[in-house]
């Protein structure tokens, strides 16, 4: 007998490489099956609710939007400039006072650091869970009727949206921290204020700086809307133009807050550099 035939018969014998067990295909395929079913079903949901006429015709109703568009109103740019600084004062002011509030409520979420795991932890979350459900923009629509229309609902607004965020990524840092630093702090002899000061706020302070002046940029964005409800900012201007079917002047505002989103990309940019 040829000695290579028993390796021969051995790789013939040999089971066939599978990415998966044929139980796990069946549930692969029961996965797609119930993908595509949930997608027929929304189609039809939405092509029920759709006048498909208006939307064959969109694309020229869009282009005859554009072509009103322009040329841009250059002139305006001179009654946007006091919108654009309120638009920044309602991000810088709404991130700081978010970032102060969510500083402490993520120290109570975080399990090393809470006093207590049954109580004050859970409301910490809460807390935490709760601003991050709700957009700025309806925080605004609320604030509105509270407040009144102007500024100050917009900085509120935008703080109530920030909490969560930024507590939220803060929480999650603290509970990674190495707890060895905490452990040689606490070995001196150190109270809880000194070891939370000494072990813990230097290992969490990159992540909080990095997520606020994240937390900002952001808010620059959400900011340019908030006026659309009354809430300061150069949305009010925005709807305003909109409204009157002011075009010209439409563009110019987009032409501002493109601006001021890169602008306040490259400060944030900048910051991150010399803080982090």
């Amino acid at each position: 007998m040829n000695p290579a035939q028993p390796s021969v018969r051995t790789a013939q014998a040999a089971p066939a490489w599978r990415r998966r067990t044929p139980a796990q295909q069946r549930w692969a395929w029961l996965g797609w099956l119930a993908g595509a079913l949930v997608f027929a079903a929304g189609w039809k949901l939405v092509s029920d609710n759709t006048i498909w006429a208006f939307a064959a015709d969109a694309p020229a109703a869009g282009w005859d939007m554009v072509s009103r568009m322009w040329p841009p109103r250059w002139h305006y740019m001179g009654q946007l400039l006091r919108p654009l600084w309120d638009t920044l004062n309602i991000a810088t002011l709404g991130t700081a006072i978010g970032a102060l509030i969510a500083v402490p409520v993520a120290f109570l979420a975080a399990r090393n650091t809470t006093p207590s795991r049954l109580l004050l932890r859970p409301l910490a979350l809460a807390v935490i869970v709760a601003s991050r459900s709700i957009n700025s923009l309806i925080w605004a629509m609320l604030l509105v009727t509270v407040v009144g229309p102007g500024v100050l609902a917009g900085i509120i607004a935008i703080a109530l949206r920030s909490i969560g965020f930024i507590g939220k990524l803060m929480y999650e840092a603290i509970e990674e921290i190495d707890p060895r630093q905490v452990e040689a702090v606490t070995a001196t002899g150190a109270n809880r204020p000194q070891v939370l000061a000494y072990a813990v706020v230097p290992q969490v302070l990159p992540a909080l700086v990095g997520t606020t002046v994240y937390r900002w940029d952001i808010n620059i964005r959400e900011s340019t809307v908030l006026g659309i409800v009354g809430a300061g900012g150069i949305g009010l201007p925005l709807a305003a133009s909109v409204d009157t079917l002011a075009w010209p002047q439409v563009t110019v505002i987009f032409a501002a807050i493109l601006a001021t989103v890169f602008l306040a990309e490259w400060v944030s940019h900048r910051v991150r550099q010399a803080l982090i």
